[in-house]
C-alpha cells in the first residue's frame, strides 16, 4: 500500500521535540553499538535534511530539562510522524526520552496591514493622489514587502544563529483581560504596537511564531534565533512590558539550545 502526503492548505508542519539521554543505558551498548547508533542519527538527518521542502535542526539543550533539541519543518505530516518516531529510536531503544513536544503549524498573522489599508495611509496621511506615479509605486512596493513576510512566515528558510529559544503561549481568556472578547480593530492595533517592538530587534532576533490552535496544548509556539543570548532574554524583557503581553500573555517553559553540527552535538553530549 503506497502511503499518500498529507500537506496543509497553507504552510509547513513544525515539529519541536525535547529529549533527555539515559545514559545509564548508552553505556550499556558496545563501542560498536554507539558507532552504530551515531552512524543512524547522522544518516537520518541526512535524509531528512534532502527530503523536498523540509528543514532540520539539530541542538544542544541549556540546562538539565532536556539534552538533545531536534526543529522539523516539512510539508507533508506522514512523512513529519515518521521522522518522529525514528528521531526517538534512533540511537537505541531506551536512550532517547522525550521531555517535551510542540506540533504546530507556520501561519499568516491576521493583524497584517491589507493593501486597502495602505493606500488609505497614503491618501490621508501622505497627501497622496491615486492616480500619481509615487502612489502606484508606493504600492507596488509595499505588495513587495507584503509577498517576502508571507513568504518568511508560511515558508521560512531558518537561520543558523547558534542560540535558538523556544516557548509555547496561550492568550488569556480572564473575564477582564479575555484577548478574544476584544473587538478585532482594537486587537489589531494592540499588536501593530506589539510588532514595532519587536521589529527593534531586526538583525539581532529572527523569529517565528507557529499556531497550534486545535493541534496541541498551547495556542501557539514562538522559535527565536540569535548570535547572543543577551538578545533573547534582552526582547522577551521588553515585550512583556507590553499590553499584549503583560495584559494577555500566558507563557509555558523555554528552552534555550545551541544549533551546532552532528560532530560537535556528539562531543558535547559526551556519545
Amino acid at each position: 500500500m503506497t502511503q499518500s502526503t498529507l500537506c496543509p492548505k497553507e504552510g509547513w508542519n513544525v515539529l519541536h521535540l525535547f529529549y533527555r539521554i539515559d545514559y545509564a543505558a548508552w553505556r550499556l551498548l558496545s563501542e560498536q553499538e554507539r558507532r552504530n547508533a551515531k552512524t543512524t542519527l547522522s544518516s537520518l538527518v541526512q535524509e531528512v535534511r534532502a527530503a523536498n521542502s523540509t528543514q532540520l535542526l539539530t541542538f544542544s539543550i541549556v540546562s538539565p530539562k532536556a539534552d538533545l533539541g531536534f526543529m522539523l519543518l516539512t510539508p507533508d505530516l506522514h512523512f513529519a510522524n515518521a521522522i518522529e518516531k525514528k528521531l526517538s529510536l534512533s540511537l537505541g531503544d531506551d536512550v532517547l526520552t522525550p521531555v517535551f513536544s510542540f506540533y504546530s503549524l507556520t501561519e499568516r498573522s491576521e493583524y497584517t496591514m491589507s493593501e486597502d489599508e495602505h493606500r488609505a495611509v497614503l491618501i490621508k496621511e501622505k497627501n497622496l493622489k491615486p492616480e500619481s506615479d509615487e502612489f502606484e509605486q508606493s504600492i507596488a512596493e509595499f505588495r513587495g514587502r507584503m509577498q517576502k513576510y508571507l513568504k518568511d512566515r508560511l515558508y521560512p528558510n531558518l537561520p543558523d544563529w547558534p542560540v535558538i529559544c523556544f516557548y509555547p503561549m496561550t492568550k488569556r481568556r480572564e473575564y477582564e483581560n479575555n484577548w478574544y472578547r476584544l473587538p478585532f480593530e482594537e486587537r489589531k492595533e494592540l499588536m501593530a504596537g506589539h510588532g514595532r517592538l519587536g521589529r527593534q530587534y531586526a538583525g539581532r532576533v529572527r523569529q517565528l511564531i507557529t499556531g497550534a490552535t486545535g493541534l496541541d496544548d498551547w495556542e501557539w509556539g514562538v522559535t527565536l534565533f540569535a548570535q547572543d543570548v543577551f538578545e533573547v532574554k534582552s526582547i522577551v524583557y521588553e515585550m512583556r512590558f507590553d499590553e499584549v503581553s503583560a495584559r494577555f500573555a500566558e507563557f509555558g517553559e523555554f528552552f534555550i539550545g545551541l544549533q551546532l553540527p552532528l560532530d560537535l552535538l556528539f562531543q558535547r553530549l559526551t556519545l
